[in-house]
C-alpha cells in the first residue's frame, strides 16, 4: 500500500464496534487493514469496504486470519511488518465472548478465549511494534485494545474465561506502555454494554432491562460511543498512555 494517509490496522473491523471504529477512523482520512475471521464475515468486511472508499478518498484492504491459531498469527504478524510500507495505530478489537459457567467450562474454551483475546494482541503487538515506532503521527504510533470494564474488579457470574483473558489483555496495554515508550503509547477502551448480543440470554429485554438498572446513566451506550473513545487514544491524546478509558454509563459506580 503506497499513500500519503497514516494507516490504522483494526482486528475485527467488519461489524459492530469494530465497523464504527472504521468509520471514525475513515472520517480521520486513514487508510484502512481490517480484518476477519470467516468466509462469510470477509464479506462483510469486502462490503464495509467498499462502502467506505465510496465515502472517503482512503484504501481499505481486508485480510483474513484466525487469530485462534497463534502460529498463523505469528505468520500473519511477521508478513505485515515486512509488507506493510507504514503502520500509525493497532486496534485489537477483535475478541471471543461466551459464557463458561464453572459446570460447564472446558479448557477448549478457556484456552480459545485466551488465543483471541490476549495472546493473539501480544504477538500481533510484538510484530508491528517496529513499524508503529516510525511513525510521524503527532503522538507518534498507537495500540489501543478494546477490554471490559467488567475485567477491571466488576466481574459478572459465569464469565471467568473470558474475563481472564480481558484481565490479560489489560495487563498487557500497561506492560506495553513501557516497553514501547517512548516512541508508541498503549491504552485501553473498556465498554460496558455499547452493543448487547444479537442472541442468546443477553439479547432478552428482560436481561438487558435487568443490566441497565446497574447503569447509572440508565440506558446502554452505542458502538460509536467507543469507537470515538478508540479515537481519541489513538490520535488527540497524545501525551497518555497505559491508561484503562472506562466507557460504561457509570457502571463501574454501581
Amino acid at each position: 500500500m503506497t499513500s500519503s494517509h497514516p494507516l490504522a490496522l483494526i482486528t475485527g473491523g467488519h461489524r459492530r464496534v469494530g465497523a464504527a471504529i472504521a468509520r471514525e477512523f475513515a472520517r480521520a482520512g486513514f487508510d484502512l487493514t481490517l480484518t476477519c475471521n470467516r468466509a462469510e464475515s470477509q464479506a462483510e468486511a469486502v462490503a464495509l469496504s467498499a462502502a467506505l472508499m465510496r465515502e472517503h478518498p482512503i484504501t481499505v484492504v481486508v485480510e483474513r486470519i484466525d487469530l485462534g491459531d497463534p502460529d498463523g498469527v505469528e505468520l500473519f504478524g511477521a508478513r505485515l511488518r515486512r509488507g506493510l510500507g507504514r503502520l500509525d495505530v493497532l486496534i485489537h478489537n477483535a475478541s471471543v465472548y461466551a459464557p463458561t459457567p464453572l459446570t460447564e467450562l472446558t479448557s477448549h474454551d478457556a484456552l480459545l478465549q485466551y488465543r483471541v483475546n490476549a495472546l493473539a494482541p501480544l504477538l500481533l503487538s510484538q510484530h508491528l511494534a517496529p513499524r508503529l515506532a516510525e511513525s510521524t503521527l503527532p503522538g507518534g504510533g498507537a495500540i489501543v485494545a478494546l477490554a471490559d470494564m467488567h475485567a477491571l474488579g466488576r466481574p459478572r457470574r459465569g464469565m471467568a474465561a473470558y474475563l481472564m483473558s480481558k484481565a490479560a489483555l489489560v495487563e498487557m496495554v500497561r506492560d506495553l506502555a513501557r516497553d514501547l515508550a517512548p516512541h508508541v503509547r498503549v491504552n485501553a477502551v473498556a465498554p460496558g454494554v455499547v452493543a448487547f448480543p444479537a442472541s442468546g440470554p443477553e439479547s432478552e429485554p428482560a436481561t438487558q432491562s435487568a443490566y441497565l438498572s446497574r447503569v447509572p446513566l440508565e440506558r446502554s451506550g452505542k458502538p460509536e460511543d467507543a469507537a470515538r473513545a478508540v479515537r481519541f487514544l489513538a490520535i488527540e491524546a497524545v501525551y497518555t498512555t497505559g491508561e484503562i478509558l472506562r466507557v460504561d454509563g457509570g457502571r463501574w459506580l454501581a
